[in-house]
C-alpha cells in the first residue's frame, strides 16, 4: 500500500496539529496510507511540542528569532520539508508569513479560523465575532504569497447567536477546524499519484 507523507507546521497550542496526528497518522484511507513524516514548530515554548511527542513524534523546532530575516528562515524550513519527501505541508496554527522562498518551494495548504477572504490575519476569529454577519466559519486554503489571499479549497459556517459568547464562537470555530481540516488532507492526497 503506498504511503503518503505530510508535514505539519504549528507555532502554539497544537491542538489541530493533536487532532490530524489522532485522525491520520498510520491510518489507512482509501488505497493509501498517511503518515505524519516531520513537525515542525518556530516557537520552542509551544504547548504543541508535547503533543507531538504524545505520538512519537519528536517535532523540528526552528526558531524564526534565530535567523537574520524572513527569507533565511524559510530557507531552512524549505530545506527540513523536502528532505522527508513529503506530499503536501500542512499549516495548523502556524504563525508566520512566509515568502516566496518557501512558497515556490513548498505545497502547502492553511487553516483559517474565519471566512475568507473576509477577517485576514491573526485577530480573525475576535473579528468576525464582532462582525455584523449572522454566520461564522472557517477556511483551509492553498498557501500563496498575500497572507490569507490562496485560492479557498473549502469552507464551513454556522449561525451565530446573539447569546453567544466570544468563548461558545471560538469553540465553534475549533470543532470545525477539527472535522474539515483532516477531511481536506485525505481528498488532495487522494488526488496525487504516488
Amino acid at each position: 500500500m503506498p504511503v503518503k507523507k505530510i508535514a505539519i507546521l504549528f507555532s502554539g497550542s497544537g491542538t489541530n496539529l493533536e487532532n490530524l496526528l489522532k485522525k491520520l497518522h498510520n491510518k489507512e484511507f482509501d488505497g493509501f496510507k498517511i503518515e505524519v513524516a516531520v513537525t515542525i514548530c518556530n516557537n520552542p515554548n509551544a504547548k504543541g511540542i508535547m503533543r507531538s511527542r504524545k505520538y512519537g513524534i519528536e517535532p523540528i523546532i526552528i526558531n524564526h528569532k534565530d535567523f537574520a530575516n524572513r527569507e533565511d528562515f524559510d530557507k531552512e524550513l524549505v530545506a527540513t520539508i523536502k528532505e522527508r519527501e513529503v506530499q503536501l505541508t500542512v499549516l495548523a496554527g502556524f504563525m508566520r508569513f512566509l515568502t516566496p522562498v518557501f512558497i515556490s518551494n513548498i505545497k502547502a495548504i492553511n487553516l483559517h479560523p474565519a471566512l475568507l477572504p473576509l477577517f485576514k490575519g491573526g485577530h480573525a476569529i475576535e473579528e468576525s465575532f464582532k462582525s455584523g454577519m449572522k454566520v461564522g466559519g472557517i477556511t483551509v486554503h492553498h498557501v500563496s504569497e498575500e497572507l490569507d489571499g490562496g485560492t479557498i479549497i473549502a469552507q464551513r459556517c454556522f449561525q451565530k447567536s446573539s447569546s453567544m459568547s466570544l468563548d461558545d464562537y471560538e469553540k465553534k470555530i475549533h470543532n470545525l477546524e477539527y472535522e474539515l481540516l483532516p477531511i481536506v488532507v485525505v481528498d488532495l492526497l487522494s488526488e496525487i499519484n504516488s
